[in-house]
């Protein structure tokens, strides 16, 4: 009998309802590590996970695995996950594929969006500009990011999506980084500027240059200080 009980315990919910607090979980994990609710070296035990989001821990532990999948935690040994500590390298990582990338994405953009994306793009700029002036530094990483990634799906390439979407939540986590909002939204403005009247060589040449920025000003925050 007890061994019945157990069974049914750990095989959780259905599969849509074990996969929508997965999710949940994971979405939720993944913020605490971005806005360093969770810091590098931060211990994740399954059941403290569990009890903390209410679930129990069959998604936590399919949560944890996606999240060593992007990055963002690592195993230390058999019992012991932590926050990863995000090194020089894997920064420069991040940045060679934003800029083999998401340089092609804004050229493909500019080439291809229509009015009604051009409308939805500057609508994200105009959220970036609200999150500059408040200055909350959470709303202002989720404004930036959403902003690149609508001009990701706006160059109507499923393979660019689908790999930048897998950095999604660690580039959210540079943006969380960077101490030059305003210049960091001129950028953006720029950028916009050059895809709504469809110039993809300048686009693709402020992309280049926000990106090469950028990797600059990560690099000078997160390891030269």
């Amino acid at each position: 009998m007890t061994g019945t009980g157990t069974q049914k315990a750990e095989a959780g919910p259905t599969a849509p309802e074990g996969g929508w607090l997965r999710d949940q979980v994971c979405e939720g994990l993944r913020d605490r590590i971005i806005t360093g609710r969770l810091k590098p070296g931060d211990r994740l035990v399954e059941r403290e996970v569990a009890e903390d989001f209410g679930v129990s821990r069959v998604p936590v532990r399919e949560a944890i695995r996606i999240l060593i999948g992007e990055g963002f935690l690592q195993t230390v040994s058999q019992r012991r996950i932590v926050v990863r500590e995000m090194t020089r390298q894997d920064v420069d990582n991040l940045f060679d594929m934003r800029e083999a990338l998401e340089v092609l994405a804004v050229r493909r953009a500019s080439e291809r969006a229509t009015l009604t994306e051009l409308d939805a793009l500057a609508r994200l700029l105009a959220r970036a500009r609200a999150a500059t002036d408040s200055g909350g530094p959470e709303e202002l990483s989720r404004a930036n990011a959403a902003f690149h990634a609508h001009i990701v799906r706006m160059s109507r390439n499923d393979l660019l999506v689908t790999a930048l979407e897998s950095l999604e939540g660690r580039l959210r986590w540079l943006f969380q980084q960077i101490d030059e909002p305003e210049s960091l939204w001129e950028e953006h403005r720029l950028l916009y500027e050059a895809i709504a009247v469809g110039d993809a060589d300048a686009a693709e040449d402020y992309a280049l240059h926000h990106v090469r920025h950028y990797r600059e000003v990560a690099n000078r925050l997160l390891f030269d200080s």
